[in-house]
């Protein structure tokens, strides 16, 4: 039996649930601060319903009034992670089936987790403040009081007011606009959401934008300096959707807008419906454009469920990557992502319960859970059922078939497991020699080991092993034309078999720049992997080189382990302290809390730096 409970979340989803979201939001830079007005349809599930709890953290709550009477409320005690919750008292009780409409006003803080306010020298413009909000997994909460659970989908309208110079654009469809009545050096952005989603997708950003058409159903957002490079860069979305589409079913969401963030943004991307959300070092959509199935339509119902997410998306993205490039290409990622889950597992430690591809959540705070497990362990579960099951054509008509029975709810992997055994009925016998408890509920390394095709990777490895067994007196036999024929797929493979050995001696490091001048690369992830390789092999001149990428971008892929290998290296361990400690301001929250935890650095101060 699923206990009918989120650990993260205070609201109850067995009691009541949130239909629909009505926000009025004025953005106020000065302050840091927005000021809401909230109206929540809910309806009752039991008989006799009369108070109503909701997520909060951090919010100022001015008052409440149901059905436009005013309603007693009460803040409870403050958690760490969850924040606190709101009881609201009804007027009256509700039966089971009513619906009621509960209206809240309130200021967010300033120092709300689910927003990062830019002041103008961090954008590229450097006139206009910025503002974005990233709510996955739990800090809606600390932008709007809400159900605050994956496990609750409503639809949403809004009116945004900001200042007039700047642009408002949400996770939502574009709804007009207005001068503010209240305010004429202000405007109302309008949006509406028809879809019914979770509270963690709910987006909103504000700056000086620009859009440029780039599809029939698809434009791309930014700052006018990274524009029109980011509408050559983000050029083959619709084709990538045609194909996302033809694979998983139709998309349901209308417009699929890209918006590229400052580089403080600490994910790669974020899969906001109509408008995913992306940094300026995200060099591929189709993991974004997937989660319009895999995510958004289909949802985790809570965060310990989250492979369901990740795991289907990344094998959803490798799909349209096996139509677009071929079958050798998938099989080359898949590869690429069997040590990217062995790093997180090491990092983690293999008896770690946070390396479950299910993880038990009570009492844990689900940004200290957020690595490539559910990403990759869930893919190679999937990858080894599709071996068992007959090949990608019939495996991908199971996981089509079954976004389309569960869109629009939210599932956990009893559901999902249950319905694979339903599908595959007359496979049952297989199934059930899978050792599910071993996949699912046991830290580490997956059970079974997928024999992926290494044509791809031959040349990388061959590469990588001559590197590794070259004495100095070899070092003159390695060429620039080496790595010429390689793709920048291929490279970074290269670099992290190179990652996975012991360190290179500095000799050799020093011819690796020597012959291929991998210094002057501006592609990131191949930039981010051969600074660690530098780094572990004490190149002291390459230590500067790390902290400048660790800082100069957000995206904690890069920036967290960056960080910890200048902290690893003895010598440099107070640079990467202070560096830190100097940078630590511009950083966005979730960002700077973990990384402080990464360096050992007192969570709430600069202590000891």
């Amino acid at each position: 039996m699923v206990s009918m409970s989120d650990p993260c979340s205070f609201s109850s989803f067995s009691r009541c649930l949130t239909k629909h979201l009505n926000l009025q939001l004025r953005v106020f830079f000065e302050r840091h601060v927005i000021k809401g007005k909230v109206e929540l349809t809910v309806e009752a599930l039991e008989d006799r319903f009369s108070v109503l709890t909701l997520d909060t953290k951090d919010l100022n709550v001015v008052s409440v009034a149901v059905n436009q009477q005013p309603a007693r409320f009460a803040l409870g005690a403050k958690h760490s992670f969850k924040g606190t919750p709101l009881d609201i008292t009804l007027p009256f009780d509700l039966s089971r089936g009513q619906h009621v409409i509960v209206e809240v006003t309130y200021e967010t803080s300033p120092s709300a987790s689910a927003l990062q306010w830019l002041n103008p020298e961090q954008t590229a413009g450097k006139k206009q403040p910025y503002l974005f909000s990233q709510c996955q997994a739990h800090h809606c909460r600390s932008m709007i009081p809400c159900q605050d659970s994956p496990s609750i989908k409503h639809t949403y309208y809004a009116q945004v007011s900001v200042p007039k110079d700047l642009v408002a654009v949400m996770s939502a469809v574009r709804d007009g606009q207005e001068v503010d009545p209240q305010d004429s050096s202000r405007i109302i952005y309008r949006f509406r959401q028809p879809v019914a989603m979770p509270s963690y997708l709910i987006a909103i950003v504000v700056g000086a934008l620009e859009s440029r058409q780039i599809g029939p159903r698809s434009r791309v957002w930014s700052e006018k300096e990274f524009v029109d490079k980011a509408a050559f860069e983000f050029s083959e979305t619709e084709t990538m959707l045609k194909t996302a589409e033809d694979l998983a079913g139709p998309y349901v969401w209308g417009q699929y807008d890209i918006l590229v963030l400052p580089p403080s943004f600490p994910y790669g991307g974020m899969e906001n419906p109509c408008l995913t959300f992306a940094t300026p070092t995200l060099l591929v959509i189709a993991h974004e454009i997937s989660h319009s199935w895999t995510g958004n339509l289909v949802t985790n119902k809570t965060w310990e469920h989250f492979w369901l997410n990740e795991g289907h998306t990344v094998y959803l993205e490798r799909m349209i990557g096996r139509s677009m490039q071929g079958e050798p290409f998938r099989q080359f990622k898949a590869m690429g992502g069997w040590k990217d889950l062995q790093d997180s597992v090491n990092t983690f430690g293999a008896n770690n319960r946070l390396t479950n591809l299910v993880p038990s959540l009570q009492d844990v705070d689900p940004d200290d859970a957020f690595s490539s497990v559910p990403y990759e362990k869930g893919f190679a579960l999937l990858y080894h059922l599709e071996e068992l099951m007959g090949g990608p054509e019939v495996f991908m008509g199971f996981v089509k078939s079954y976004i389309q029975l569960f869109a629009y709810s939210s599932v956990t992997t009893d559901d999902w497991k249950n319905y694979l055994f339903t599908y595959f009925k007359d496979k049952v016998d297989v199934l059930n020699q899978v050792d599910w408890n071993a996949w699912m509920f046991t830290p580490g390394m997956p059970p079974v080991k997928p024999q992926y095709d290494t044509t791809l990777a031959d040349a990388c490895i061959a590469l990588s092993q001559r590197w590794i067994k070259a004495k100095d007196q070899d070092l003159s036999s390695f060429m620039e034309s080496d790595v010429k024929t390689l793709s920048s797929h291929q490279v970074i493979e290269f670099l992290s078999l190179l990652l996975h050995e012991d360190p290179l001696p500095l000799t050799h490091m020093k011819k690796m720049q020597e012959v291929y001048n991998l210094n002057t690369c501006t592609n990131s992830e191949i930039r981010f992997r051969w600074l660690k390789l530098c780094v572990r092999s004490k190149w002291e001149e390459a230590v500067p080189l790390a902290l400048k990428m660790a800082t100069e971008q957000g995206r904690m892929k890069f920036t967290r382990p960056l960080f910890r290998e200048v902290f690893n290296f003895e010598k440099y361990r107070d640079e990467s302290v202070r560096t830190f400690a100097a940078h630590r301001s511009a950083m966005h929250p979730v960002t700077s809390g973990l990384v402080a935890k990464d360096l050992k650095v007192d969570a709430g101060s600069t202590a000891g730096v």
